[in-house]
């Protein structure tokens, strides 16, 4: 056996210079012995020195962006390196309209966002995995409650009477963003736990491809695959424990004694100290269970999937239940010229909420039960049942037994996607896909006698079915410095969406559930009980294509055409054609850019134009009514009797078209420090016009009062600049470190309408029920607010309001503009580091610059009724001298500060080395993790949580389909959760 040479085991310093592929120096270089935690960085001019133990050892040099390198020391006591990029960081793959791109060759403005980047906790939707994750990306909770609606917009609301939520595209197939049911985000039936990627399609050389579907961005969501030449077993659990984040602060019990007494009102004391609030409320537990299977082989790889969620609201009687299931496989035939994809997944959904508008024209709701109860009665009786209020009124636990709201959604999604290679470049794809969903609701008012009460059964079904066939071909091909892609395809989507209700009154009072015998209900008249239904067909066919160019691999070019035929839209307008284009320079791969120390450095510029169609169906056809009443016929002879016979409801318009918005996007991408140092700048402008809007016609003498029209001088403005940073450090010990984040600074502007004042939303509550709280008014952003401006408190004590026409009267005609509910600045911030299994990441986001209108205050806390006994907030008393017969009308009194800032989520984990246990023939990998979800937001707002939009638009006609912003109205609060969990793969 040879003996080992002197210099292999003795300790040898070794030195040397580090530079990048340009010949410039690399500081912060980390070079470490391998197996060892003996390290040393390089200084600012590359250069490093490090003693190790032997000529054996083994140097390793790592840096951010760069391919590591690992070199045997031997006999050399100077070591220089060239690092050179990394490939896989400069390749990777972004999702794109029918198909993926190279991030370096990208030029539209899109954001991928990869799992391991998602936020965590408790997570019911995609949206909600990237929230505060893209710049110029909003999404807000409408409310806390499981599996409740989220509004995510796309660099601004743009339009009227269409949505503004964008496109989402799940595996291929795009989804339609009707209701499937009840009051849920319909994107629950996606285990969050599935999904591999998201990528946002921003502006619309990028959203193009998808046309007139375009006009709000596009989100692709892509699910998780296997990989050949592995199997994978992974479980996945965790217990999330939850309480009311962010409480009301309305009077205690002796409070109220003190507040009724003080201003002459009748004090009703039971004697006791009851928190409402938190006899309403609970500790809620969430319960989470995902199993997956993946691996493959040389033909064949494949995902599959269960996962269960049961998740309690912080309210009582309110839960989400959800179960999931999928599969993915890939599958490779003909010498793998032909691949075929299927994805496939199942979801069934059951939602139980407690009574947030009542039932059968009631207007109990539990939360403003619980804001204004009387304090000082008992929660319960002494036989433990909820207390018997004396007089009127009911106690808000006994509203918790007598009402029930119960929606199951069973839902299937899934899609076959074949390619077959032609010739060498040139593949065909088909896509075919189905969307079918459907949904029970039963809304149960149950029988009782003390409050008195008839029992009361609603049943909707909802049923929708979404089909796709896709057909297209791509074709790439280089030819010395030259790369051309191009794609031509065509497309048809259906869609069906049906919906039929029934109900029955007059249950006997027994321990059987309306739901499950609805026979027993007595009052079968169809004058309280008439069905109701209606059913809707949409198609779609398009006709689409794509050239991508590239030369030298520096210049870059992007051109897109959709032509896109909707059945919405009218006979001349039935088609519209949706072009876009973008350039790219990668200045970074310029010789003369190569001594400069930049690792990416690209230049983008884009423009395109993109549909909106979401508006009810047709519409451009006439609507007819055999109505006999004196709103639909009139007499003929001079008589008060309406004879029978058939008129118009709406008049034909077969010019309806599409909303079309224009967009012009200019981008720069950056890297420094190969590649430590990362981000991008974007300047957007987006210019919404065609606008669809429901007008009254200016002839008095029509058949039909209103009409769906396109506004071609109105328009919608949204601008602004975007800003993402990323830093990531990583030291020889191992430590790594990283920050990062995102800033939007946005304009939006409404011109060229009709109308002084579009209402967007309305106001609730006795008084104020109907009045106009803000909508879209020239020169100013969507979402304006426009009301009186509350000026304070005379010595009579009556509120004073800004008199604007001066006639010594203050009415709605002296409403002023108040600022938005839209937010000027969004913007995000993450943290993280790792350190010997270790690992710890923080997110916070927040906006400033909008306003929210806090309809609970304004209809719950005013002095005259605490005066009356009904309990209310230090706001309702904040001017001593304010009399209780005080008017509480829509005013700035209660209007408030929107700004916020959140810890959206604290995650601290720790990997488990499973080689050092000697479990790691069986386990590869042991995770364990608590995360905190909501642990504080920084606000001056003081409702229950500043994210928050009830939906107001459905309570005035006027503004019937107008998207609502910034208004709250007894919103279900937000959690704040602490979550427990673990990962284990075998």
């Amino acid at each position: 056996m040879a003996t080992p040479s002197i210099a292999s085991i003795q300790a040898v310093t070794v030195s040397g210079k580090i530079v990048d592929d340009t010949g410039s120096a690399l500081p912060g270089v980390n070079v470490l012995e391998k197996g060892t935690t003996n390290g040393a960085v390089s200084d600012s001019e590359g250069r490093y020195t490090l003693q190790v133990s032997s000529g054996q050892s083994v140097l390793t040099f790592s840096f951010v962006g760069m391919e590591s390198q690992s070199i045997v020391v031997g006999t050399q006591s100077e070591v220089n390196v060239t690092m050179l990029s990394d490939a896989s960081t400069l390749s990777e793959v972004i999702v794109v309209g029918y198909g993926t791109q190279e991030k370096r060759d990208v030029t539209g403005a899109m954001v991928s966002v990869k799992s391991e980047d998602f936020n965590r906790g408790i997570m019911n939707s995609p949206e909600q995995l990237v929230q505060g994750k893209v710049a110029g990306v909003n999404v807000t909770s409408a409310s806390g409650e499981p599996g409740g609606t989220q509004s995510i917009t796309i660099r601004g609301p743009g339009g009227v009477r269409t949505g503004s939520t964008p496109l989402f595209v799940v595996d291929g197939l795009p989804l339609d963003n009707s209701s499937t049911g009840g009051t849920t985000n319909p994107l629950n039936f996606i285990n969050p736990q599935d999904i591999e990627s998201i990528d946002v399609l921003k502006d619309a050389s990028a959203t193009a491809i998808y046309g007139s579907r375009g006009a709000n961005g596009v989100v692709l969501i892509t699910t998780k695959r296997g990989k050949s030449g592995s199997s994978n077993l992974t479980y996945s659990g965790s217990i999330g424990i939850s309480k009311m984040a962010r409480p009301i602060d309305v009077f205690s019990a002796d409070a109220y004694r003190e507040q009724v007494t003080s201003l002459g009102g009748t004090l009703v004391d039971g004697g006791a100290n009851t928190d409402w609030q938190k006899e309403i409320s609970r500790t809620a537990l969430t319960k989470n269970h995902n199993l997956s299977l993946s691996g493959g082989a040389e033909k064949l790889s494949y995902y599959a999937s269960l996962g269960m969620q049961n998740q309690e609201g912080i309210i009582k009687n309110s839960n989400m239940k959800r179960y999931n299931g999928r599969i993915n496989v890939t599958q490779k035939f003909l010498n793998d010229r032909l691949s075929v994809d299927l994805n496939l997944s199942a979801a069934s959904t059951t939602n139980t909420r407690p009574p947030s508008s009542g039932n059968n024209g009631s207007s109990i709701t539990i939360l403003g039960g619980a804001l204004t109860a009387n304090p000082t009665l008992p929660a319960y009786d002494e036989t433990g049942a909820p207390y018997k209020y004396p007089g009127s009124g009911t106690n808000p636990l006994r509203s918790l037994q007598l009402w029930e709201d119960v929606t199951t959604i069973n839902r299937i999604v899934g899609n076959i996607s074949p390619s077959l290679e032609i010739v060498k470049g040139l593949v065909y794809k088909l896509n075919f896909g189905i969307d079918n969903s459907n949904a029970v609701r039963d809304q149960v008012s149950f029988p009782s006698l003390e409050p008195a009460q008839d029992g009361y059964l609603q049943t909707t079904y909802n049923h929708n079915n979404n089909s796709l066939i896709e057909n297209y071909l791509t074709y790439t091909i280089t030819k010395g410095s030259h790369t051309i892609s191009a794609l031509a395809g065509q497309s048809y989507q259906k869609f069906f969406i049906q919906e039929r209700s029934y109900s029955i009154n007059k249950f006997a009072i027994s321990d059987i559930d309306p739901r499950y015998n609805p026979g027993l209900g007595q009052d079968l008249t169809l004058t309280n009980n008439r069905p109701t239904g209606s059913a809707t067909k949409n198609e779609l066919q398009s006709f689409f294509g794509r050239i991508n160019y590239s030369l030298k691999d520096k210049y870059l070019l992007t051109a897109t055409v959709r032509a896109d035929g909707s059945s919405k839209f009218g006979a001349n307008n039935k088609y519209g054609t949706f072009p876009s284009f973008s350039l790219g320079w990668r200045i970074s791969e310029e010789e003369f850019m190569k001594s400069l120390p930049v690792s990416n450095l690209k230049l983008r510029a884009g423009w395109g134009r993109t549909g909106n169609q979401e508006i009810p169906s047709k519409y451009t056809k006439a609507l007819f009514t055999s109505q006999v009443t004196a709103g639909a016929t009139y007499p003929l002879d001079g008589t008060s009797v309406y004879p029978a016979g058939t008129t118009f409801v709406r008049l034909a318009n077969p010019d309806l078209q599409w909303e079309v918005s224009s967009q012009t996007n200019v981008g720069v991408d950056f890297g420094f420090l190969g590649g430590a140092l990362s981000g991008s700048v974007d300047y957007f402008n987006k210019v919404s016009s065609h606008i669809l809007l429901v007008v009254y016609p200016t002839d008095p003498i029509q058949p039909a009062q209103t009409t769906y029209r396109n506004v071609e001088d109105m328009k919608i403005k949204n601008s602004g600049v975007e800003v993402a940073l990323n830093y990531e450090y990583r030291a020889t010990s191992g430590f790594t470190a990283s920050i990062g984040g995102n800033v939007t600074f946005i304009h939006n502007k409404v011109t060229g309408s009709p109308y002084s004042v579009i209402t967007s939303g309305t106001a609730e509550g006795s008084g104020i029920t109907g009045t106009t709280v803000n909508g879209y008014i020239n020169g100013q952003p969507i979402g304006t607010f426009f009301m009186r401006e509350f000026l304070g408190i005379n010595e009579a004590g009556i509120a004073t309001y800004t008199d604007l026409n001066g006639d010594g009267n203050t009415t709605d005609a002296d409403r002023v503009k108040l600022g938005s509910a839209l937010p000027t600045t969004m913007y995000n911030f993450n943290l993280g580091s790792s350190f010997k299994g270790f690992d710890l990441t923080a997110n916070f986001n927040g906006v400033s610059g909008n306003k929210i209108f806090n309809n609970t205050a304004n209809s719950n806390f005013i002095k005259n009724n605490i005066a009356n006994g009904v309990n209310t907030s230090p706001e309702a008393v904040k001017y001593p001298n304010e009399s209780v017969a005080n008017e509480k009308p829509v005013s700035s009194r209660y209007l408030e500060n929107g700004a916020f800032l959140r810890l959206n989520n604290l995650s601290l984990g720790y990997s488990i080395s499973t080689s050092k246990l000697g479990i790691d023939r069986w386990i590869s990998k042991v995770r364990i993790s608590v995360t905190g979800q909501n642990l504080f937001v920084i606000t001056k707002y003081t409702g229950y949580d500043p994210e928050v939009n009830t939906d107001r638009s459905t309570f005035t006609s006027s503004s019937s389909g107008v998207t609502s912003l910034g208004i709250d109205y007894l919103s279900y609060p937000k959690a704040k959760t602490v979550l427990f969990g673990l990962n284990v793969t075998f």
